[in-house]
């Protein structure tokens, strides 16, 4: 009977012990790619190893098929962040990614991406414990996109930091460390920088179009915002572009993706397609016959990742010869070093960020943060006989205007959903005495004339103490190839200026006048060309797509609660006359450093309340071969008030091949009313080089000229009000002997 009972007790206890095998999650099983003792490469190898070639295809495409009995979770790659977390429900709205170029402001930009950050991860973690597995509830983030915005009809424009290089790698720079986070061991979040490398639109050629480019124009304009959050801030990953690039699909680029990006950069990160780009290869450009051609070329060329699904081709591709095991292995490795990175396949207990609490999400901390981007995005280009700020008791007030009330101008693209923005109107309206007459309406239909012909408004709003005209654009007809759906030109603009239905609409409210002021308030992301419109208004200003507290903001600056500071980080020109065809990708003729056409308003340029002065310039060779550029600040207003200080250089061949100016140093000052400020740039050799046409960084022979003040140097911008720059000219070779 003993016997009997002995062997009852071990036969449970084997068989308890094989439930509880069955019971054990994945991860607690002994792989060693959970093995957190063991290096990260031997624990990706091994998973690798652990994989058959099917597995190992599935996890080459966005969405990833789960490997249970590997204990690998099922993960989609697509993830957006433009402006905070885009399309995965509640975050934070901070503005459009252009007004973040707009502020000039580094710091701002590291603290806005932390903010989002913090709130992907802690919206991660819920989303992890919930089972979610969908699209955009992931960590790696196609975000920024530091293309440079050439031409204002892009539609997508918006999405980047301007026209600029240096501006764009600066905001860049500072957007992915504060996405990536700090810790040794952990990335925060994955940032990507897209779309590599030339690549700005058409939007509706943007699967078959070839961009040809200069050597010239690649190092001195494309490439230097990439090169810099490769080298610099260490970017997770490169996203390649849809177009080809001198003839080759961007994609699938060894110049671009090897020569350039991991041999001369030396790129650590992953490498991912545009989604559906590895299928334009071949049904769009031609340069391959099918589905598996294009898809090895993709991987022989680098590219790790494939939006979408044709890679699910590299089976026959391999069956066919035209990739081995190998290639796929060590795309493969790329894709799992940013897992392991991210910490996927680590005890969270020991990542920090695994333990951001949701309280962060949609805080009021971040909250402040998107009004304070949204209030140094803001730039004012007119303020005739200091009509802004507003008294807040005025008798009457009349708004106006079809972007007013429309929440969609808050959000530009790529956004986040919030319950509680506040829209112009709403701005506006707090401000004001309880015992103004405030009047509101729609006015105007924003691309077309009204179909009733009556008209209850003009009269009204011109005999209003002030009216504020909030007009503009929205991403209904700026933004990518099919989500602006009122476009004409998948997401582009033909024409730059106001639509000619609000232009006439302002024109009869000033007509019914009689001297009483005239605000215009402009959303969009781009450049929009308002000639007739700065004739006639009192005051004018470009406020972008700003977000949730947007109303917040400009009722702030309208009345007087901040001070306008904002920056223009693009050309605004007088007409698309005065542009290059659009499908030209060559520099000529574009933006501030090669444009011979006198601007609307110039890049850089942007007013303030009070009034700044420079002088006291000093150039002299300062430490570790670097050159100080000192000056002093004076706020001779009466408000206090934050300026930003821009440095141009100008070199012998200015004009004859070189740009006729290049920034290269800017910083964000807060200056008191009737006080100064010193302040002091430090420049490497590198900022006075020059790119020559054979795609080469020279230093000139002979004077260089140095600009400092608050706007491009240029009559143009005296002449609109800016204050006018210290100018010096010196021989940078013998200053650094």
């Amino acid at each position: 009977m003993k016997t009997k009972v002995i062997a009852l007790l071990v036969l449970f206890h084997f068989f308890h012990a094989g439930l509880m095998a069955q019971e054990k999650k994945p991860n607690e099983a002994n792989f060693e790619w959970y093995d957190m003792s063991l290096p990260m490469e031997d624990r990706i190898d091994a998973l690798i190893s652990a994989m058959t070639v099917d597995e190992k295809i599935s996890q080459l495409m966005n969405a990833n098929a789960p490997i249970p009995r590997l204990g690998v979770k099922e993960y989609d790659w697509w993830n957006e962040c433009l402006h905070g977390v885009a399309r995965n429900g509640r975050a934070t709205v901070f503005p459009q990614a252009i007004a973040l170029g707009a502020t000039f402001d580094t710091k701002l930009a590291f603290q806005v991406a932390t903010a989002i950050s913090d709130e992907a991860r802690a919206k991660f973690n819920i989303a992890q414990k919930m089972g979610n597995y969908n699209r955009y509830a992931g960590l790696t983030f196609w975000t920024p996109n530091v293309n440079i915005f050439r031409d204002p009809r892009w539609g997508r424009g918006q999405e980047t930091y301007g026209e600029d290089p240096f501006l764009t790698s600066r905001i860049g720079v500072a957007f992915v460390e504060g996405l990536q986070g700090n810790n040794p061991n952990y990335l925060k979040a994955a940032a990507c920088a897209k779309h590599f490398a030339v690549h700005s639109g058409p939007e509706a050629f943007r699967h078959q179009f070839n961009a040809v480019v200069s050597p010239k124009d690649l190092w001195e304009t494309y490439l230097p915002a990439f090169e810099a959050l490769v080298k610099e801030a260490k970017v997770e990953a490169v996203m390649g572009a849809y177009n080809r690039t001198d003839g080759e699909a961007s994609c699938a680029s060894p110049f671009l993706l090897q020569d350039i990006l991991t041999k001369q950069w030396g790129f650590k990160g992953h490498i991912v397609s545009d989604c559906g780009a590895i299928q334009d290869i071949w049904k769009d450009h031609h340069l391959a016959k099918t589905p598996e051609e294009a898809s090895s070329m993709a991987i022989k060329a680098g590219l790790d990742l494939n939006c979408g699904r044709t890679f699910e081709s590299l089976k026959k591709a391999l069956d066919e010869k035209l990739v081995t095991e190998k290639d796929i292995d060590k795309a493969l490795h790329d894709l799992l070093r940013t897992k392991f990175r991210l910490g996927f396949f680590d005890d969270n207990r020991d990542n920090p960020y695994a333990h951001i609490s949701p309280d962060v999400i949609g805080s009021s901390e971040h909250r402040k943060l998107a009004l304070e981007e949204a209030e140094k995005s803001i730039v004012l280009v007119k303020n005739k006989n200091h009509v802004l700020p507003l008294k807040k008791d005025l008798k009457s007030v009349f708004v106006t205007g079809p972007q007013a009330a429309n929440e969609e101008v808050l959000l530009g693209n790529y956004y986040g959903v919030n319950n509680n923005t506040v829209n112009i109107l709403d701005g506006i309206v707090s401000q004001l005495s309880l015992g103004t007459t405030i009047n509101y309406r729609y006015g105007q239909l924003p691309y077309q004339k009204n179909v009733n012909p009556m008209d209850y408004v003009t009269g009204g709003a011109a005999a209003a103490d002030v009216c504020i005209a909030v007009m503009g654009i929205n991403g209904l007809v700026e933004g990518e190839e099919g989500a602006a759906i009122a476009s004409e030109h998948k997401g582009d603009r033909k024409d730059i200026r106001l639509p000619q239905s609000q232009i006439d609409f302002l024109k009869k409210i000033k007509a019914k006048g009689k001297g009483n002021p005239l605000v215009v308030v402009i959303t969009g992301g781009s450049p929009i060309a308002i000639p007739e419109i700065y004739d006639i208004a009192d005051a004018v200003l470009y406020v972008w797509y700003p977000g949730e507290e947007g109303g917040t903001a400009v009722g702030n600056i309208l009345f007087g609660d901040a001070v306008p500071s904002g920056r223009l980080p693009f050309t605004v020109p007088k007409s698309v006359n005065d542009l290059p065809p659009y499908e030209d990708y060559s520099m000529k003729g574009r933006t501030y450093k090669y444009m011979e056409k006198e601007p609307l308003f110039p890049f850089g340029f942007g007013l303030s309340y009070s009034k700044f002065e420079y002088s006291k310039m000093t150039i002299g060779a300062g430490p570790d071969g670097k050159i100080t550029a000192k000056v002093t600040i004076s706020n001779t207003g009466k408000f206090d008030a934050e300026e930003v200080a821009q440095m141009y250089t100008s070199s012998p061949l200015a004009g004859k091949g070189d740009p006729f100016y290049s920034l290269v140093a800017f910083q964000r000052v807060s200056v008191p009313a009737g006080q100064s400020k010193v302040v002091q740039f430090e420049l490497p050799e590198k900022a006075f080089t020059e790119v020559n046409e054979a795609g080469k960084r020279v230093l000139r022979k002979g004077n260089y000229k140095l600009w400092i003040g608050g706007s491009l140097p240029g009559n143009r911008s005296t002449a609109l009000g800016a204050s006018k720059c210290q100018e010096m000219s010196v021989d940078v070779a013998q200053l650094l002997k």
